[in-house]
């Protein structure tokens, strides 16, 4: 089941950042930073915060997504992170197609995702092609030197 983010979620879904290992302690800081604002602030259009459950209704995934500033039917998937302990069960795979499904939905017409270059994000990586994503564009040593920003693009019927 994927569901709009409740404020209970947060200390959940913040101990899932942490567990996935993937984000540095700045990273998290700007993700909460995000958690925060859609929580207090119901009314801004900028993000979107859904979680998956399974069947226990164990949060197992979160996604962070909104449209893109100055554009005409962007979209940006910023933020997702699925618990390890259930990685690999198709949770992630269902919040992109969520997330596709509601784009289609509100008209949109493009979605961005973008992540590092460095070997840690390679199965991340895979699993934007493995869904239809291309890769469109590298900035180098943009996060940091050796490892870019990758940049892939899915068009959204």
């Amino acid at each position: 089941m994927i569901r709009p983010m409740s404020r209970s979620d947060k200390t959940v879904i913040m101990e899932l950042i942490a567990a996935t290992e993937f984000f540095r302690p700045d990273e998290v800081l700007v993700a909460e930073e995000l958690i925060d604002v859609y929580l207090n602030h119901p009314d801004q259009k900028d993000y979107g915060i859904v979680v998956t459950e399974n069947e226990e209704h164990e949060v197992t995934g979160y996604m962070t997504w909104g449209p893109t500033a100055m554009t005409i039917g962007t979209y940006d998937l910023y933020w997702m992170a699925v618990s390890p302990k259930h990685q690999g069960h198709g949770y992630g795979r269902r919040l992109v197609e969520w997330l596709e499904a509601k784009i289609a939905e509100l008209k949109g017409r493009l979605i961005i995702i973008e992540t590092s270059s460095t070997p840690r994000y390679e199965s991340t990586r895979r699993f934007y092609l493995g869904l239809g994503y291309r890769e469109t564009a590298r900035i180098p040593d943009y996060y940091q030197p050796g490892d870019d920003r990758v940049i892939y693009i899915k068009h959204v019927a």
